[in-house]
């Protein structure tokens, strides 16, 4: 953390000594104030500077002075929030987007693309790339009011750049890096009709060699091809004063590695000798489909009727070979198929005194999960000796008898198939407005009345798929004894089997908001809100007793207040959120002792988290602007109480939440100088996470990481050209280690690059 700060004071110092000539003759830079960035995450065209809610807003500005190539970039950039394990998700103050007691099947936050919700299984390689993107927006919070489902952390939003009605323009770009990763980028759109019909296509092309070397199959684990293209229709027809018409169609193909890939950490130097010994592939293939029809028709006196109506289409294939080994052991073969549609209709309303949206909505999630895995299960020799207790063995026969039929079979392969359909409905009414009480005093209310059906099922086949010991293994006398522990070992497999069964459970949550609101001068603004989030119920497969097992939602009351300030005649911006939030009812795993199969979700946890986020941008000088972030969370569980009949013996209570970083910091300088030179030096800093939860979670974890970026180039009006580098320092960081079987999930290393540009 002195690296880190040392670090900032420099960049600070640099940009505020940069000669007063160069000052002078470099072109004033303006990427956009907080005054002019407009969110859209809470479905309101307010400012970022008008909005009480934790924002952070990546602009496009940002999106090219960094370099920023996908939603990871983002993450690792903004105050509190964070990857979880390698690119398979995020958390937003400590909550990890797929909860955090690794217990139940809804999301805890979500992403968005153009408004369509990006299911989670698809996030690593779905179409969250940052090619022709507009704006990217972290709501950090709960956002169950305007958002409603799977918003209970916060939400990403990512907006894609929409077609110009004036004039037609085209953008490309090219990069390269020395590990032989090379993106190629295009876009061009304008008018098909001047002022009324646009259209914009944009398609990114990306190679990537990879870093991790398999020695077993030869090649890269984390080779990766992807195609995203993108179209968009924006319509404004003249004979319909008011009326305004959006079309898109986003269509990603993902070819490469797994979301995770591990490296072998019992080699020499591991982290410049990235190399992997498994004998099946690791990887992820993901075919995404988005379409979105976004209506918007301005009523006159200060009302607009708007829909947004989103179709997507995920498939998913992921293999993984999970003992990382030469010999052919286990892997895990699955395939995600999955259909969301979604509708909304909202009336917005702008009037002197009061603003605010009322809205109805409608989301459905079809699909299902099919899984063909080869796994082993240790042996479970208590329940051997249990077995043989109950047909008249004394406890030390038992545990003699079991001890030497495990050193025979240490494990038991199974051969495990299931499918797994799901669906999803849910139909919300939502509210969320302002009423000034005076110029100055604001009342902040809002309430959502959430309705939802789930349906889960499952029917699982699962067959021993290897060699019983020989019953005669200890001698004659025992072989009778052997076979009935065979046939218990067979019927532990067949327990894992079971004809289609479903559950549906419905919920009905009412989510309330409120809040008040102060302009002390037109500079300074605070604010404080209380809302309500939940998490949504349904039903897990305990994979051992094959059965179905139901839970229920959880709640959280999120308490926050918030500051919004300018200085300096506008020059720096200074934003802040504290926050406080008391989480009940939390969804957990428990095991319940057969074998290590023998599991499902209950809920059995309270918790609670609180911290903070600062943000601030300095305008320095003519084509000078430094920005920081700082962000805090604390997270504790606070009870932890399992159901009769779990043997789980991890521990919550006490403990902190899994990828939680205590402290977040970024920070960096942009600058142009004379002749089109510009230049950016950006820096960002995580403490050291727990990859686990339990009284055990300090041997899961990872230390903390400080990443140094940079970007220098050369631009004109119509092209440009730059190199850039990440991780300058070559800082070497983990993101998981399993060191029993040594194998980790390694940061990224230094990597220099160069680009060019075009612009028309």
């Amino acid at each position: 953390m002195f690296r880190f700060s040392i670090l900032l004071s420099g960049v600070a110092a640099a940009a505020l000594t940069v000669p007063a000539q160069a000052q002078q003759a470099a072109p004033v830079y303006d990427g956009g104030g907080p005054d002019d960035i407009i969110v859209t995450g809470e479905k309101s065209a307010r400012t970022l500077q008008e909005t009480p809610t934790s924002i952070a807003v990546t602009t496009p500005q940002k999106i090219e002075q960094e370099n920023l190539i996908t939603i990871q970039d983002v993450y690792n950039r903004t105050a509190n929030i964070s990857e979880t394990y390698g690119a398979s998700g995020f958390t937003i103050r400590g909550v990890s987007n797929t909860g955090v007691g690794a217990g139940g099947q809804a999301d805890a936050a979500s992403v968005y693309v153009d408004g369509a919700p990006i299911p989670k299984w698809a996030l690593y390689g779905g179409p969250t790339d940052m090619w022709d993107v507009q704006q990217v927006e972290v709501l950090r919070g709960p956002q169950s009011t305007i958002q409603g489902l799977n918003a209970l952390a916060g939400g990403i939003v990512i907006t894609s750049k929409d077609p110009s009605l004036d004039r037609w323009t085209g953008d490309a770009r090219v990069l390269w890096t020395e590990h032989d990763d090379r993106t190629f980028s295009g876009a061009v759109g304008g008018p098909i009709v001047r002022d009324e019909l646009g259209v914009r296509l944009s398609a990114e092309r990306r190679a990537d060699r990879g870093l991790v070397r398999n020695v077993t199959r030869g090649g890269y684990d984390d080779e990766l091809k992807s195609l995203n293209l993108r179209g968009k229709i924006k319509w404004t027809p003249s004979a319909l004063p008011g009326l305004e018409a959006v079309a898109s169609y986003n269509r990603v193909r993902r070819d490469g590695g797994y979301l995770y890939e591990y490296s072998r950490t019992d080699v020499p130097d591991y982290f410049n000798n990235r190399i992997s010994t498994g004998d099946q592939p690791s990887r992820g293939k993901i075919d995404s489909d988005i379409a979105v029809l976004n209506l918007g028709y301005a009523l006159g006196d200060g009302l607009k009727l708007s829909s947004v109506t989103s179709w997507n289409r995920s498939k998913v294939h992921s293999v993984i070979d999970t003992d990382g080994t030469p010999e052919d052991i286990q892997a895990i073969d699955n395939r995600y198929l999955y259909k969301t549609l979604t509708q909304e209709l909202r009336l917005n309303y702008e009037g002197e005194r009061l603003s605010g949206l009322l809205g109805a909505w409608y989301y459905r999630r079809t699909g299902s999960i099919v899984q063909n895995s080869r796994v082993n299960i240790a042996t479970p020799t208590a329940t051997i000796a249990g077995l043989l207790q109950a047909n008249g063995a004394t406890a030390v026969q038992a545990q003699f008898i079991s001890n030497a039929y495990a050193a025979q079979l240490p494990v038991i392969p199974v051969l495990y198939q299931a499918d797994q359909p799901e669906k999803v409905e849910t139909m919300a009414i939502f509210a969320d407005g302002r009423f000034k009480l005076t110029d100055r005093l604001s009342l902040i209310g809002g309430f959502r009345f959430d309705h939802e059906r789930n349906r889960y099922a499952a029917e699982t086949v699962a067959t021993f798929n290897g060699t019983l010991p020989d019953p005669a293994f200890m001698g004659a006398a025992y072989a009778p004894i052997i076979g009935l522990i065979n046939q218990g070992v067979l019927g532990l497999v067949s327990d894992a089997s079971s004809p289609a069964a479903s559950n549906a459970r419905t919920f009905n949550a009412f989510l309330p908001k409120a809040g008040i609101s102060m302009d002390w001068t037109p500079d300074l603004t605070t604010a404080f809100t209380v809302q309500r989030a939940y998490r949504s119920g349904g039903s897990s497969q305990n994979p051992a007793r094959a059965e179905l097992v139901p839970y229920d939602p959880e709640f959280s009351w999120n308490y926050e207040g918030s500051l919004r300030s300018k200085w300096l005649d506008g020059r720096l911006t200074v934003n802040a959120n504290l926050f406080y939030m008391e989480w009940k009812d939390q969804q957990v795993t428990a095991y319940f002792g057969l074998n290590a199969y023998d599991y499902n979700t209950v809920n059995a946890a309270g918790s609670h988290l609180y911290g903070f986020e600062l943000e601030a941008t300095a305008k320095v000088a003519n084509g000078i602007d430094v920005y920081a972030s700082v962000g805090h969370v604390r997270t504790k569980f606070d009870d932890f109480t399992l159901p009769t009949g779990a043997t789980s013996t991890v521990d919550l209570q006490g403990t902190q939440f899994p990828y939680a970083p205590r402290w977040t910091l970024a920070g960096g300088v942009n600058a142009q100088f004379g002749g089109g030179f510009t230049a950016n030096l950006n820096a960002n800093y995580r403490t050291s996470v727990f990859t686990g939860v339990g009284q055990d979670q300090a041997q899961y974890k990872v230390s903390a990481r400080t990443v140094v970026n940079g970007r220098i180039g050369y631009e004109t009006g119509n092209w440009s050209i730059f190199g850039f580098v990440r991780n300058l320092f070559n800082e070497e960081y983990k993101q998981y280690e399993y060191a029993a079987i040594h194998q980790a999930i390694l940061g990224e290393p230094q990597t220099f690059g160069i680009g060019a540009g075009v612009h028309w």
